[in-house]
């Protein structure tokens, strides 16, 4: 597919890495030529240097045969400008990146109006994901999949915890829990959690099942999150904002520190529940007038990742409480793992995975389309969503007579409201709801983890 992006910020480069590796033709525009060049150079892209609401910038860079124009420079009314002369220019479907609070409400009205073949936001999908964490106290990540029948779950091997020096077939036989262990990440190395596979003390683990099932598994293990009552935010950005506004009914006290004034005197009049502070969240004498010793849970949403690693390191050295943090950079994962930060939110990653199913499921698939795509483990394992055409070649047959390539789990199977986690037995049926684990990335219908004859 040819694609183009405007906007070479950190998002545009993250999207033109993981769209060039799927063997799509990508052309990146921004204003700076610094930008373009940096990406150019790291990435085998095309670049243009150019203003992407200026019709001569997109017919330089090939918007008559473009298939997909994405806009996700740093402001909302150039995204939605940019892609309205796309559209005029080309024949191509287009995404707009839209972040700013006040245009959430309009977000239908703007993709209907405009013809977007998709609005998104990046703020409030990482809003999503934060609540999801604090609900699922257990969890450092909780992905729901088959429309919310199913989570992947995502967890720490504690010390002395049940798991450890057993195997994940001990583990499942002993238990009698219906999950289904997906992946495991040691150290700098990933796998796809088999049989014979012998947890070890701080494994991140990955599991999947329905959330009554997951619930069952943690109590199985003595590994229970305490539930969340209270919570501090640091930040009352736009992630704060849509936070807020899903957490409103949840029954969890939230205290906002911001430093702005003006912000806080905003926030307070959109969130009545909410206790905001005006201080600096960076100050240690306030987080501990506020009760950050005794607090259920800690989410720093600050601009900057040094500030909110520094903040997270500073509550887990005095508080057992949960810990939210936001990053924005992702070339230093290596170092933030040793960190052990707990639950890291990223946008950006947010926003690229959500870009990359659009792209591999408008592409022709004969047996399935693609409708959710989440990183386990970035850039090493991913679990994809698949909704099962008649003609799948994979139907009606037991999947212990499947031929599956090397590193594929298939996780779930939805059918209906029934939720079944595969044996050698089962067998996928046409409309099903099929969850598949694997290392090998960029799949794009449901036959791809099948081998080759």
């Amino acid at each position: 597919m040819k694609i183009i992006i405007v906007g070479c910020g950190r998002v545009g480069l993250t999207l033109a890495e993981k769209l060039n590796n799927d063997g799509n033709e990508v052309t990146v525009v921004d204003l700076s030529p610094a930008k373009v060049t940096e990406i150019t150079n790291k990435v085998d892209v095309m670049g243009v240097v150019g203003n992407g609401a200026k019709q001569s910038t997109l017919r330089e860079a090939g918007i008559e045969s473009a298939q997909l124009f994405i806009a996700v420079t740093n402001s909302d009314e150039l995204n939605l400008l940019c892609c309205m002369i796309a559209k005029k220019e080309g024949n191509c479907q287009t995404i707009a990146r839209v972040k700013n609070p006040e245009y959430s409400a309009d977000a239908p009205y703007l993709k209907e109006q405009l013809g977007l073949a998709m609005v998104i936001n990046p703020q409030y999908a990482a809003a999503e994901e934060i609540s999801r964490v604090l609900r699922f106290p257990s969890a450092l990540k909780v992905e729901p999949f088959a429309r919310g029948r199913v989570n992947l779950i995502k967890f720490k091997v504690p010390k002395h915890c049940k798991l450890v020096g057993s195997s994940v077939r001990e583990i499942i036989a002993k238990l009698k829990v219906d999950v289904l262990v997906c992946s495991v990440e040691r150290g700098e190395k990933a796998f796809i959690a088999k049989g014979d596979f012998v947890f070890e003390e701080k494994d991140i683990v990955s599991i999947i099942g329905t959330p009554k099932q997951a619930n069952e598994f943690f109590g199985k293990i003595d590994y229970k999150g305490d539930v969340i009552h209270n919570a501090i935010i640091v930040g009352a950005g736009a992630i704060t904002h849509y936070l807020c506004g899903i957490l409103d009914r949840s029954g969890i006290k939230l205290t906002v520190i911001e430093r702005d004034l003006a912000l806080c005197e905003s926030f307070s009049n959109d969130w009545k529940k909410v206790n905001v502070i005006h201080g600096d969240g960076l100050n240690k004498e306030l987080l501990l007038e506020e009760g950050v010793e005794n607090v259920d849970a800690f989410v720093s949403l600050l601009p900057h990742d040094e500030d909110n690693i520094l903040l997270s390191l500073f509550c887990k050295d005095i508080s057992a409480c949960k810990l939210v943090t936001k990053i924005g950079r992702t070339d230093y994962d290596q170092v933030l793992s040793k960190l052990d930060l707990e639950a890291v939110i990223c946008p950006k990653n947010i926003t690229s995975d959500m870009i990359l199913r659009f792209v591999r499921a408008t592409q022709n698939s004969e047996g399935s389309n693609i409708e959710r795509l989440y990183n386990i483990i970035q850039d090493k394992v991913e679990a994809a969503e698949f909704i099962i055409k008649e003609n799948s070649p994979i139907c009606n047959v037991p999947l212990s007579d499947l031929k599956f390539k090397e590193n594929v789990l298939v996780a779930s199977i939805t059918r209906g409201k029934e939720v079944m986690i595969p044996r050698g037995s089962s067998m996928i049926k046409q409309g099903d709801t099929v969850i598949v684990i694997t290392a090998n990335l960029a799949l794009h219908d449901i036959t791809d983890v099948l081998q080759k004859d």
